[in-house]
């Protein structure tokens, strides 16, 4: 049998991987030209761990991966309102967390493809048909792949969603935060920030920077919006919405690269009826996207491509022909796993939102005692599930 897989990020790699053990044939549709630059730093744990594990690539997320001391909130002269010690966060996790970057993450399980997996940059999706033993998928230069399962991996704003289920007005749900991440040198800002995640103790728009082992900054920005439409120029945009912020900020906006090399986007979910159609299937962000605000995206990723590469496997002979009555139960299957896991941690996110970035100056104290309480014996673990929900694995 034969998947074709729009979309070469977290997802989509990682189905790739297990589809292909599992005896498929696996080609790997993705529209941008090159593997992907930005991107932010992202705590890896949960059921994505779990399955990193189970394809043995563990080794390589801690070869990439960053040792973080702390999560810390500094004022606008440097000074350190509140921490979290990330020992601590990593003790209720049993030590199974990894901070890494998402370009790192989707280098491990890129390289990590067998040679038997065809993996296509500069394929844009431009039209899908549904036939009775197949689907056709048909890039923008008249390339027609054909294929028993069509699976959209390809993001929050996926294509394949909006050619097979519809137009994103129908399931995206903006969260009221537009976010952004860039990467910049400056020594001087580097020994500010140190072996931290540090982050301005700020209202309505804050800012991350931590060190890259290459000795750069990367920043993570994020500030709120009820206006869900991106700007023309992230770069202006990003520099009139956080001036005047003290500390490193300063030097972080007048070092932000043109837009071609700004991860920009705005904070939202989607929530989908059904996450399959016929002989497509959606799979990571396209169809479970729980925000950055939830923290546990790329993991669910992973684990929903375990899922369901392994309910696939479960129903069907790869050697033989998918029977679309056999491939609707697995896929049913697939969603009925995942789904309520997906769910919770969408609603975290969405009670932590007067928490992530405060609107109003009398949370920055709340948050301060919050952490400050962390310290206290059982509290560790009250914070850390009012902040990432319940275990999933």
């Amino acid at each position: 049998m034969k998947a074709v897989i729009c979309g070469a990020g977290i997802a989509g790699l990682a189905l790739a991987h297990r589809l292909d053990t599992a005896g498929w044939a696996v080609t790997v549709l993705e529209q941008a030209p090159a593997p992907r630059t930005e991107g932010y730093m992202i705590d890896f744990f949960g059921p994505g761990y779990d399955a990193i594990e189970r394809m043995r690539l563990l080794p390589q997320l801690y070869e990439y991966g960053y040792q973080v001391t702390a999560l810390t909130y500094r004022d606008d002269q440097g000074r350190r309102r509140a921490s979290l010690s990330y020992s601590r966060f990593a003790d209720i996790v049993d030590g199974r967390l990894v901070s890494i970057m998402r370009p790192d993450l989707e280098r491990i399980l890129r390289e990590a493809l067998p040679g038997r997996v065809a993996l296509r940059f500069g394929s844009r999706l431009a039209r899908i048909d549904h036939r009775a033993d197949r689907v056709d998928a048909t890039t923008v230069d008249g390339t027609v792949h054909r294929a028993d399962l069509l699976v959209g991996a390809d993001g929050i704003h996926s294509t394949v969603r909006r050619l097979a289920f519809g137009d994103e007005r129908h399931f995206l749900r903006h969260l009221g935060f537009h976010t952004a991440a860039w990467v910049f040198d400056d020594p001087a800002a580097r020994d500010a920030v140190g072996d931290e995640f540090a982050l301005t103790d700020s209202t309505r728009r804050q800012l991350g920077c931590y060190v890259l082992r290459d000795g750069r900054i990367a920043v993570f920005a994020v500030h709120r919006t009820t206006d869900p439409q991106l700007p023309a120029d992230p770069r202006s945009a990003l520099r009139e919405e956080y001036a005047g912020l003290g500390w490193i900020a300063p030097q972080a906006l007048a070092a932000c690269p043109p837009a071609d090399d700004i991860y920009y986007d705005q904070v939202a979910q989607i929530e989908m009826p059904a996450w399959s159609q016929g002989r497509v299937v959606l799979v990571g962000d396209a169809c479970q996207a729980v925000s950055l605000l939830a923290g546990q995206g790329a993991s669910l990723a992973v684990a929903g491509a375990e899922t369901l590469a392994a309910e696939l496997t479960r129903a069907l002979d790869p050697t033989a022909g998918a029977d679309p009555g056999v491939l609707a139960i697995a896929l049913r299957r697939y969603e009925t796993a995942m789904r309520p896991v997906v769910t919770e941690k969408q609603q975290v996110a969405r009670r932590g939102v007067r928490w992530f970035v405060p609107e109003h100056r009398w949370w920055l104290h709340v948050r301060r005692a919050a952490l400050a309480a962390a310290g206290l014996p059982g509290m560790d673990r009250v914070i850390a599930g009012a902040m990432v929900g319940k275990s999933s694995t």
